[in-house]
């Protein structure tokens, strides 16, 4: 078993999935795309941040779909796309893209005590803080 394959046997041993929706969409991107090598473990992450709800998990299907038919070997283009789809949110969002694009781009990130930053978003953010602290030990 690979790192990808043992990455969702990881989050779903620590019951990181907060519904089988959850672990449904979850599974399934890693089922589509981690044979790419644009598959890494800040991909990764962002598959657990993505499978959250359908609207994110759309965002991201379609996202990987067009690097796989291009032919991509990296995230730089998603992460360069991330950053855009970030500085056009006006609300909680915002913080969940820049999640996003630290786990790309290998950068640590820290919620910190932001007032602006919604009980349920806060909650999301530190669930895949912590996802991605169990991806990094693979």
């Amino acid at each position: 078993m690979d790192w990808k394959e043992k990455c969702f046997a990881a989050l779903d041993a620590e019951k990181m999935f907060e519904n089988s929706g959850h672990r449904t969409r979850c599974k399934e991107l890693i089922d589509c795309f981690s044979g790419y090598p644009f598959f890494t473990k800040g991909l990764c992450k962002c598959v657990y941040l993505s499978s959250w709800d359908e609207k994110h998990f759309c965002v991201l299907l379609e996202t990987l779909t067009e690097l796989s038919l291009g032919k991509e070997t990296t995230t730089k283009e998603m992460s360069v796309k991330g950053e855009a789809l970030a500085e056009e949110q006006t609300d909680d969002e915002y913080y969940v893209y820049q999640l996003s694009r630290a786990f790309l781009d290998g950068m640590p990130y820290r919620i910190g005590a932001s007032p602006e930053i919604g009980a349920e978003t806060r909650y999301i953010i530190q669930r895949a803080l912590r996802a991605s602290e169990i991806i990094d030990r693979l």
